[in-house]
């Protein structure tokens, strides 16, 4: 969903299946379109910011091209209201204004109208707010692309999943290996804190999107946390960390 935009298919999964999505995330008929969802990003997933940068850490590490859908940068919300795919086609928020920056137009030309409710509209969920605020969605986002773009392997890489979580199916965790150059990525998938371990198999790794210095040994990742892992000098055999295993380490930039 994420690479195309197009509604959300339900096709091939089964009636039960198609039925507990659709009372989950398109509670409402208007939500949805053929055998699919038709709703943006933000609203999917309840606006919630920590689950929104999650899915793109996913977009952006894993194998394929990245393609963002505009307006999801800043997690714009949708008109159920309009027909058709229209819904999640209304003028883009650049600002705050009625108008949200998008034309000089009498709002009665606009091919949709903007976008006016209290959590999504314009003087809440607009471009120019964002870009003033380094911790916003936005920029958050933009620093997600930049660190991909300086790493040829998060687009030409082999994919290799891992395991270093102590609890089973709750982090997504994979290496990304090119030219000689490795990235580990750890993306918690719950809404609890989880606790796993990195490898010995470098002296430190650095942090990617915040820049810190992460050793190997236990870690605690915050929930919806992720974080990119590069080793920090030569790869070492990967051996189990010794009595001197330096303590838990708590990683993500949303760490409390």
């Amino acid at each position: 969903f994420l690479r195309c935009h197009d509604e959300l298919t339900l096709e091939m999964v089964t009636q039960e299946e198609r039925q507990w999505m659709w009372e989950f995330y398109a509670p409402e008929k208007r939500m949805r379109l053929n055998m699919g969802i038709r709703r943006r990003l933000a609203p999917l997933l309840g606006n919630d910011k920590r689950k929104i940068l999650l899915m793109y850490s996913l977009l952006l590490t894993m194998g394929g091209s990245p393609f963002l859908y505009y307006g999801d940068e800043i997690g714009m919300g949708d008109n159920i209201w309009l027909e058709d795919r229209n819904g999640v086609r209304t003028p883009m928020q650049w600002e705050d204004s009625p108008s949200g920056g998008f034309s000089e137009a009498p709002a009665e030309k606009f091919y949709a109208p903007v976008i006016s409710d209290p959590e999504y509209g314009c003087a809440r969920v607009n471009a120019a707010a964002q870009m003033a605020d380094p911790a916003s969605l936005l920029n958050r986002i933009k620093n997600m692309i930049a660190v991909r773009k300086q790493h040829a392997l998060f687009g030409w890489g082999d994919f290799a999943w891992r395991d270093f979580s102590y609890s089973p199916k709750t982090v997504a965790a994979y290496q990304r290996k090119y030219e000689g150059q490795r990235v580990v990525v750890l993306n918690n998938l719950t809404g609890a804190e989880v606790h796993g371990w990195i490898p010995e198999t470098s002296a430190a790794f650095e942090d990617l999107l915040t820049g810190e210095q992460v050793l190997p040994g236990d870690y605690f990742l915050p929930p919806y946390g992720f974080v990119w892992l590069k080793p920090i000098g030569p790869d070492l055999p990967n051996q189990p960390l010794g009595p001197n295993a330096p303590r838990p380490q708590y990683l993500g930039s949303d760490r409390e």
